[in-house]
């Protein structure tokens, strides 16, 4: 997730993560999320939401340019393009796979700020369900 967490590699962002927030699994667009890798269950990641149910994202390499999410799944990236395993390698996630909202950076002090649901201006799908 750099360059939004440890922007310096020799320093590890710790953040606050609400299992609360995503009980519902409910998520939105531009949040950054801890679910259970697709690849290896007994890992889990902190990726972006780029994309919902029915919306259609331009991938970055996966097997098929255009994909449609499926109903029940997102679409996550990681910040660091090209150098993470997120969607691009494994495709849609099950939203059952998320298990908490990174809300804030918490440690070190001098990076404590809350982490914000954005999405990259060339990350945004391209036709968007509601």
């Amino acid at each position: 997730m750099q360059p939004v967490l440890n922007p310096e590699s020799r320093n590890t962002d710790y953040v606050f993560l609400s299992r609360w927030a995503v009980s519902d699994y409910e998520v939105r667009r531009g949040e950054i999320i801890s679910l259970v890798s697709p690849k290896d269950p007994n890992q889990k990641i902190i990726k972006r939401v780029i994309a919902l149910a029915g919306d259609v994202v331009n991938t970055l390499g996966y097997q098929n340019q255009y994909v449609k999410v499926p109903e029940g799944h997102c679409w996550v990236e990681g910040d660091h393009t090209g150098h993470t395993l997120d969607s691009n390698t494994f495709g849609p996630v099950s939203l059952g796979l998320v298990n908490a909202k990174a809300v804030c950076i918490v440690w070190p002090p001098d990076r404590w700020q809350n982490l914000e649901a954005t999405l990259p201006e060339n990350r945004k799908p391209l036709s968007v369900s509601i």
